[in-house]
């Protein structure tokens, strides 16, 4: 006699859905555990929390003074447009220039060659201004040039006795007590914010795969999105932290950074991009095996991102190719966003397209992230 298949009614019924509060319960106690997990390791602190904070601390003190840019000239025998410069435009000249006086010519080129020195000055034949510079650095180089050139330029008209037919005045945007401490911020937050959610979305997600952890929540009776919502809950408060003490640090008298009428706008910004750079994590976390791997595979994607998306030097100056490349990595949404609501006086309308941008690329990260997910290690 074959046996037949349990009819419907034969078989147990189903285990009943969770209620509402039973997945609350379940999503706060999930959170709890994961973040009591982050505060115990020691290296997940200092890695997220401490290392970015020492960045900028020593950033911020290295660029605390910088101001214009100064350069520094020999003056080989007597040079009439240097020399005629006295009393209070001496003072003004002194601020960008530093001149040395050098009898030797041969003794000066060769500081010039070394870049103890970052030009030569010499009176030429019928009143001509000789500068001699290096081609290693062109930016001290052209400096050089245009501040000798506005030197010529005043003692011909001193010499002529006629006023300029035009004038400059030059105004900076910006308040006028607007400080590096101001443009390195955003950028070492979004640093430490990517560098926080990529790496603790990918070692949770492989760490919990080979300690079958996934496995086990998968047969409890605790939802998918509880789970999932937990993570991203306790990534986000990780980095609101992070953004709660580079502001707290950064708006120290030390520092001084100030801040805009709208700085409150990088909650969300901070909110989203933690949600991108987390989709990021996920997949590499489903395509690397172990956390070595997924270390790797990191660094392969956070330093380019950090570089090109702005977050170490600025990108105003780099070739528009990539510019446009810049644009593909979410990191670059956040900085540029950043600096402008926290410093650039930005509004709503300037923190809008950003989120939606990284919102958007985490949607299509993580549909593809979905395709190498892998609930054991297999």
């Amino acid at each position: 006699m074959t046996a037949t298949a349990p009819t419907a009614t034969e078989r147990e019924p189903a285990a009943p859905a969770p209620e509402a509060p039973e997945r609350a319960s379940a999503f706060v106690g999930l959170a709890r555990v994961m973040l009591l997990g982050f505060v115990r390791d020691r290296g997940a602190l200092f890695f997220t929390l401490l290392m970015p904070l020492i960045f900028l601390l020593m950033f911020g003190t290295l660029f605390k003074s910088a101001g214009a840019p100064h350069v520094k000239v020999a003056q080989v025998g007597a040079v009439q447009v240097l020399d005629s410069v006295q009393g209070e435009d001496r003072k003004e000249l002194e601020k960008v220039l530093t001149v040395t006086k050098i009898d030797d010519e041969a003794a000066a080129l060769e500081k010039v060659r070394k870049g103890d020195i970052d030009a030569l000055v010499e009176q030429g034949p019928n009143g001509q201004v000789v500068v001699r510079h290096s081609a290693a650095d062109p930016v001290k180089a052209g400096s050089v040039q245009a501040i000798v050139d506005n030197l010529v330029k005043a003692a011909n008209q001193a010499a002529s006795g006629k006023p300029p037919a035009f004038t400059i005045a030059s105004v900076q945007v910006e308040d006028q007590s607007l400080k590096p401490i101001q443009y390195l911020t955003p950028g070492l937050l979004g640093w430490a914010i990517a560098s926080g959610a990529v790496y603790g979305a990918s070692f949770t997600l492989i760490n919990w795969r080979t300690k079958r952890v996934l496995r086990r929540l998968r047969l409890a009776p605790v939802s998918i999105p509880a789970v999932i919502g937990a993570r991203v809950a306790v990534n986000c408060v990780i980095a609101l932290a992070q953004t709660a003490i580079f502001l707290t640090i950064a708006t120290t008298p030390f520092f001084g950074l100030k801040l805009s009428g709208n700085w409150w706008l990088i909650v969300p910004l901070v909110l989203c991009a933690t949600i991108a750079f987390m989709s990021i994590g996920l997949l590499t976390g489903g395509l690397a095996k172990t956390e070595e791997a997924a270390n790797g595979i990191n660094q392969l994607i956070i330093l380019p991102m950090s570089f090109l998306g702005g977050a170490f030097i600025p990108l105003d100056g780099s070739p528009g190719w990539l510019q446009t490349v810049s644009k593909v990595f979410p990191l670059r949404y956040l900085v540029t966003a950043s600096q402008s609501v926290l410093s650039r006086g930005g509004g709503v309308m300037d923190a809008l397209p950003a989120m939606g941008g990284l919102l958007a690329f985490s949607a299509v990260l993580c549909l593809i992230a979905w395709r190498f997910f892998n609930w054991d290690d297999v």
